[in-house]
């Protein structure tokens, strides 16, 4: 599916190369035609959002909302499953499925980068490619969301990914990433704090059934590891 592969791009750090293919993009768009007129509508924006800008300035914002806000982090694990250790082995599994379906790879992000994640996702067949980016759809959401309260042109991408997939996001596990802080990033003291907080364990024991590996293992994880929802009993701060 060109589609995501554009949307794949459209999340990586902003070089010379990808301003240089943006033509290229809205093309692709346009021919598979996957998107209803006011998601594409939402993409052309940033596209040419990215053109029109001075490229170090496009670099600097990305850095502003994906480095330095976790709130917004691209690392898609770091929600599902925040510091603890079934993070680890949702890597391994993810890393496993990469390499038992000969996709390379070869990249400094971790497996569960969201780039790289919709990279593989643009190699499967039609109906599995939409199936795996279903599962993380309550991540998806919050994260458009957070990018709507920026006024963020980037929300045009998870826009398009909750589209495409027509997935409904579990409504608890949205809750529960929309109660989270959500710092701006000018605002150092709240970001050191989100960043610092203190290590948090989530989801099932190694004896679980989704303590194995492999995909089968991979998606259960991305579908049941969820953070705590918020209750009187037992809030998130």
């Amino acid at each position: 599916m060109k589609t995501l592969k554009v949307l794949s791009a459209l999340l990586t750090y902003p070089t010379a190369e990808m301003v240089a293919a943006i033509g290229e993009m809205a093309e692709a768009l346009d021919r598979e035609a996957l998107l209803a007129k006011g998601e594409r509508r939402a993409l052309q924006a940033l596209l040419d959002d990215l053109a029109c800008n001075d490229l170090f300035d496009s670099q600097e914002r990305y850095l502003l909302l994906f480095d330095r806000t976790r709130s917004l982090s691209l690392h898609l694990f770091e929600h599902v499953h925040g510091e603890s250790r079934d993070r680890g082995q949702a890597m391994v599994d993810l890393l496993r499925v990469y390499e038992e379906s000969g996709f390379d790879a070869t990249t400094q992000e971790l497996p569960d980068f969201l780039p790289l994640f919709l990279e593989y996702a643009s190699l499967q067949a039609p109906e599995a490619a939409l199936e795996l980016i279903r599962e993380p759809a309550h991540v998806i959401a919050a994260l458009a969301e957070r990018l709507r309260k920026r006024q963020s042109s980037y929300e045009g991408v998870f826009r398009a990914l909750l589209a495409l997939s027509k997935a409904k996001p579990d409504a608890k596990a949205l809750a529960a990433l929309q109660a989270e802080p959500d710092p701006e990033p000018d605002d150092l003291e709240a970001l050191d704090a989100a960043w610092e907080e203190e290590e948090v364990r989530f989801g099932p024991g190694p004896d679980s059934a989704i303590g194995g590996c492999g995909k089968e293992a991979l998606t259960a994880r991305l579908r049941h590891a969820r953070r705590a929802v918020p209750t009187a009993n037992n809030p998130l701060n």
